[in-house]
């Protein structure tokens, strides 16, 4: 090869940073409205995020950072149809292009329903809508309102309960209810009054408004903080129509922040009629008892049994007479006839006495015992006898017989009985067993008899 041409040649470095800069530079490419299906979305929290968009014939790689991520009001899923705006521009490590995407929103359906659907539904499953709600006190001493100090809810709210139990205290707990900061600023205040602990009730509200208004009500933090609240919560956010996370999950939903504060409180006046007419009808119903009371008492005052108490004893004495007679003759009656079974009993037994059979089995057993006592003498003297003979044979027999008669039994060193010449070797020591020991020899001479 020509060096004298390698200037004209490019390194890969040179060539992706101009291609680079055409990109950057390109106006159509700094502004781009894509619409696409999300592919490889692999959620990274609190990071930026990375994946692709596809149509049926092309695919391109994308990267969301984290601050523009952050204000995606829904979660990204695989398979979604989405728009994005962005900017198209060149990856000099791996020479690929790519877009960064600036803003987000479901392809069809708004961002905000659309992250409102997924919330409800996640919510769902963890079974939040199905929890048990808490009853709200029917004569509360102090009530913590959450919302805006400058909207017309706390307004309302005042106005309702002075008109209606004006014996409450009101406590405001400024919040934001709009914006992006609201739900933080809400769930602060929901746990502020949980700290504070006495309270009765809390009510949450603001007044209507679009999506994007009501949204920090939707929140999923909000949602929680209300599920957490160990104080029961009116929620009165928005109007009829405007149903939001916040109203699902609360103890009690108000249409309105006028219908919150009278399903909060009661009417002090109907109340104090109530217990008025409650009054009347204890005082009446006690007049009623008592005089039932007396009206007993002096009917049991006319009774003859109580005049004259001894009455009811005369009876049960002559019923007691009469059961003790009735005793003792059942049981003269039960002993004579036991006496009488006893003797019949004893005179049959001295006629079936044993001692004429235990004197013929006692006689009989002393002669038994003396046969076998005879019997067993003469076994023993016969196997005396027989063992006698037989131990004289076995004398007759014995080696130690045969010693005593001058005879003596020549062994080897391994106690092995030499009874032939053969079994002599001349020279080898010899072993003669002897009547009282034993005598050590040596072979000389080994002749045979003819």
């Amino acid at each position: 090869m020509d060096q004298k041409n390698n200037s004209q040649y490019l390194t890969v470095t040179a060539l992706t940073q101009y291609l680079k800069r055409k990109f950057d530079v390109d106006p159509y490419l700094g502004h781009v409205y894509l619409m696409g299906e999300i592919s490889n979305f692999r959620p990274r929290p609190n990071s930026h995020q990375y994946f692709s968009l596809k149509d049926n014939k092309a695919k391109i790689s994308a990267i969301m950072f984290k601050s523009a991520f952050s204000k995606v009001k829904f979660v990204p899923e695989e398979g979604m149809k989405v728009l994005v705006k962005g900017r198209i521009s060149l990856y000099e490590p791996s020479g690929s292009y790519q877009i960064y995407v600036d803003s987000m929103e479901p392809d069809g359906l708004g961002a905000l329903y659309l992250a409102l659907e997924q919330l409800k539904k996640k919510l769902a499953q963890q079974g939040v809508f199905d929890l048990p709600k808490k009853e709200i006190p029917k004569f509360p001493k102090r009530i913590a309102i959450v919302t805006s100090q400058s909207g017309a809810v706390i307004h309302d709210i005042m106005t309702t309960v002075e008109r209606r139990y004006p014996i409450v205290q009101l406590v405001l707990f400024p919040a934001q209810v709009q914006g992006d900061e609201a739900a933080k600023t809400i769930v602060s205040q929901i746990k502020r009054i949980n700290e504070m602990g006495n309270f009765d009730t809390i009510i949450i509200g603001r007044g209507g408004g679009s999506i994007e208004d009501l949204w920090p009500f939707n929140e999923e933090i909000v949602a929680q903080a209300i599920v957490s609240s160990q104080i029961p919560i009116i929620s009165s956010v928005g109007h009829e129509t405007d149903t939001t996370i916040a109203d699902m999950v609360a103890d009690l939903r108000a249409a309105t922040p006028t219908a919150a504060a009278e399903l909060a409180t009661p009417v002090l006046r109907d109340t104090l009629l109530h217990l008025q007419d409650l009054n009347s009808r204890m005082y009446n119903a006690q007049g009623k008892i008592i005089q039932n009371y007396r009206d007993q008492v002096d009917h049991y005052a006319k009774n003859g049994y109580l005049q004259h108490p001894e009455r009811i004893y005369q009876v049960y004495i002559q019923k007691s007479d009469i059961l003790s007679q009735r005793l003792q003759q059942s049981m003269s009656e039960q002993i004579n006839s036991a006496k009488q079974e006893l003797y019949d009993k004893e005179n049959r037994l001295v006629r079936n006495s044993p001692r004429e059979q235990i004197h013929y089995f006692d006689t009989t057993v002393n002669n038994l015992t003396q046969k076998m006592l005879t019997s067993i003498r003469q076994i023993i003297n016969n196997n005396k006898n027989i063992f006698g003979s037989k131990v004289g044979a076995l004398d007759s027999l014995s080696p130690l017989k045969t010693l005593s008669r001058g005879y003596a039994i020549p062994t080897d060193k391994n106690n092995k009985i030499l009874k032939s010449t053969a079994d002599y070797q001349q020279g080898k020591e010899v072993d003669l067993k002897v009547v009282d020991g034993t005598v050590t020899l040596i072979t000389k001479e080994i002749s045979e008899d003819k």
